[in-house]
């Protein structure tokens, strides 16, 4: 009778969880080259936000402008630690949200000439990298979804 017993407890006990995390082997945002280039732009709009060249003071396009570019790398960073690979890429694809509209306000505060067109076009130029990084994570996220 005992080890009836014993097997019915063998088969009660619960199973370990089994996370299907989009990558197991490599598991911090940190080492993403996306992550840390999206961290240095933001670090540089900061830095240009703090020195804008502007009579007038335009607090909520300023906070508008770093909440949208420092929402890129968190969204990538989230996106890294969740478990599924669906939800890595809807976060991939705020990040890319977000990095529109970072390129928006710089526009806009460009056309205001509030920036130079030198800063502009280089950061321009750093955001369409991170886009098309972004953009290529999120497609092999969608044809590898094993």
């Amino acid at each position: 009778m005992m080890p009836e017993n014993n097997s019915k407890l063998e088969q009660s006990k619960p199973k370990p969880i089994q996370y299907n995390h989009p990558d197991p082997d490599q598991h911090s945002f940190k080492d993403l080259i996306v992550w840390q280039k999206s961290i240095d732009l933001a670090s540089e709009i900061i830095d240009l936000a703090e020195n804008l060249e502007t009579d007038r003071k335009h607090y909520r396009l300023i906070e508008q402008l770093e909440a949208a570019a420092t929402s890129v790398p968190m969204n990538i960073a989230e996106g890294k630690g969740r478990f599924t690979k669906k939800d890595y890429g809807h976060f991939l694809i705020i990040a890319r949200g977000s990095l529109f509209e970072t390129m928006t306000l710089l526009e806009i505060f460009r056309k205001k000439s509030w920036i130079t067109e030198e800063k502009f076009n280089s950061i321009e130029k750093q955001s369409i990298e991170i886009s098309k990084m972004l953009t290529s994570i999120h497609y092999n996220l969608r044809i590898n979804k094993s």
